[in-house]
């Protein structure tokens, strides 16, 4: 079953009413990133209704990268943000995905921003899709409970309608660790080499590269691959440096690359 991630909550009854909807669809899993007033927090339980479980299992991360570091497969709930290319889907879709990951073993989460500031674009970037509540123009605002009720209802519907035999069995996603241990090594290349230019687009331009690497879906195999692509090209990039340096201290002479 998916996590549910909220990244920094403010009310301690949106927590307990998040927690109450989580039990009433089978989800236990609640994590926190950055919780404005701290955990625990009582208020939460007396609006959790009961659902006990789900608060005594929570967990507290700093960050959303930490929060996510162990699963495969994350999707945003928020509004499509303008600067990422990140594939879109309504709650039914994403959970159908969330189940063909389970099928392959892999974990999956919801992720939900606070409830005035929404997301941050970073934070999105690391997730495999976003998911957008297809809600009236007229009176789009949701609060925290809702949004996380429409979802785990998705996912409580998927498992008596979805035929076991719809799933592929295929290697599982690499995690979020692994996908930020990627992101960070090919940033720090292309410093090195010159790649982010002019210096007021590297944020944006560093958010696309992982989104763009975040919906790929790489397995752990092929997140190792492509790290020894990189550590490949840079060190190849360091030999014809240290040619170069030597043709200069010979005073021009030496072989050409």
């Amino acid at each position: 079953m998916p996590v549910v991630i909220l990244d920094r909550p403010q009310l301690a009854d949106n927590i307990g009413a998040v927690a109450r909807v989580m039990a009433n669809f089978g989800l236990e899993h609640l994590r926190l990133v950055a919780p404005r007033d701290g955990w625990p927090q009582d208020r939460a339980w007396a609006t959790a209704s009961g659902a006990d479980w789900v608060l005594e299992g929570v967990q507290v991360f700093d960050t959303v990268a930490d929060a996510i570091h162990d699963l495969n497969a994350v999707y945003a709930t928020t509004a499509r943000p303008r600067e990422l290319r990140t594939p879109v889907h309504t709650p039914r879709e994403a959970v159908s995905m969330m189940r063909e990951a389970e099928a392959r073993g892999e974990r999956a989460g919801l992720l939900f921003g606070a409830e005035r500031a929404g997301l941050e674009t970073a934070d999105i970037a690391l997730c495999q899709g976003i998911i957008t509540i297809p809600v009236d123009p007229r009176h789009w605002s949701l609060n925290l409970a809702q949004a996380v009720a429409i979802s785990a209802y998705e996912w409580r519907v998927s498992r008596h309608e979805a035929p076991a035999a719809a799933f592929a069995s295929d290697e599982p996603a690499a995690s979020g660790g692994e996908m930020l241990g990627l992101f960070e090594h090919l940033e720090r290349e292309l410093h090195a080499g010159g790649f982010f230019w002019p210096p007021e687009k590297t944020p944006n331009m560093v958010l696309n590269l992982r989104a763009m690497l975040a919906k790929a879906r790489l397995t752990s195999q092929e997140v190792a691959t492509f790290r020894g692509v990189i550590h490949a090209l840079a060190k190849g990039r360091g030999r014809v440096l240290a040619k170069l340096a030597e043709r200069d201290r010979a005073g021009g002479a030496g072989p050409q690359d």
